[in-house]
């Protein structure tokens, strides 16, 4: 059975089961993907907790499950937010009607083929989301919320190069992949994502933003874009660019329009 690779991104999420396995640190032929180091601990039971989230830029990452552990590095909080970002304000009534019109509203973006990554790559995208729960006492995070992932699925499926224009280092990487990532929570680590489930959603935003930025001429996409997954806590190859640049796609100005 796969085991859980346990890391510490921004979010306090769903309670870890009462024992939780350990993965030794994946790999992908050819040096191409390496996860970075994490150490090993187990769960034990306890109640469901509210946590303080922190995360590490460097990819470091809190993994310790109890205050005895003294040893382990502490990961530091989120920073504030980018100044003058664009800020994206959903509610229960766009979450419910899967309405990306405060998104376009808030960024200008009106159509997924033309933007100019320029335009956000300093001011950065963040969001808000101001979910009110039918039930007070409902314990979920909100990417528990079926009706909420779905938004941001539908989001992602949009605009599959927005991971690279968020604000990182307000947690907002972290956030957006706990949308779309299976995950568990702990009560020292915050976010516990599905190993597997996480690395091929960082494969996949390597592909799609390495390639988008390269078709805008971005400056280092090959840097940003490893930055983007070192923020998730993988490292990857040079050599999986290589072969990107050997075998290009010529991506279409409406490959990436919503059809409905």
């Amino acid at each position: 059975m796969a085991g859980t690779m346990k890391l510490k991104p921004l979010l306090p999420l769903s309670p870890l089961p009462e024992q939780a396995t350990t993965s030794s640190i994946s790999r992908i032929s050819c040096g191409l993907f390496t996860s970075l180091p994490i150490p090993h601990a187990s769960a034990s039971h306890r109640p469901q907790v509210s946590v303080s989230v922190a995360f590490n830029p460097r990819g470091n990452f809190d993994i310790s499950l109890f205050d005895e552990d003294n040893d382990a590095t502490k990961a530091e909080h989120p920073m504030p937010p980018t100044e003058g970002r664009f800020e994206v304000v959903i509610d229960n009534d766009v979450v419910t009607r899967l309405d990306l019109s405060p998104f376009q509203a808030a960024t200008g973006i009106k159509s997924p083929s033309l933007v100019n990554p320029k335009d956000f790559l300093e001011r950065r995208i963040g969001f808000t989301i101001n979910y009110a729960r039918e039930d007070p006492g409902d314990p979920r995070e909100l990417s528990e919320f079926p009706e909420i992932r779905l938004w941001f699925v539908r989001l992602d499926a949009t605009y599959p190069w927005l991971p690279i224009l968020l604000d990182w280092r307000a947690g907002e990487l972290a956030r957006y992949a706990a949308m779309l990532v299976p995950h568990q929570m702990n009560m020292k680590m915050g976010v516990v994502f599905n190993p597997e489930a996480l690395e091929l959603f960082v494969m996949n935003k390597v592909f799609v933003a390495y390639s988008w930025l390269k078709h805008h001429d971005i400056p280092m996409p090959k840097l940003r874009t490893k930055d983007m997954a070192t923020m998730l806590g993988f490292g990857i190859g040079d050599e999986l660019y290589d072969l990107i640049d050997k075998h290009p796609l010529h991506l279409s100005s409406s490959s990436n329009e919503e059809r409905v």
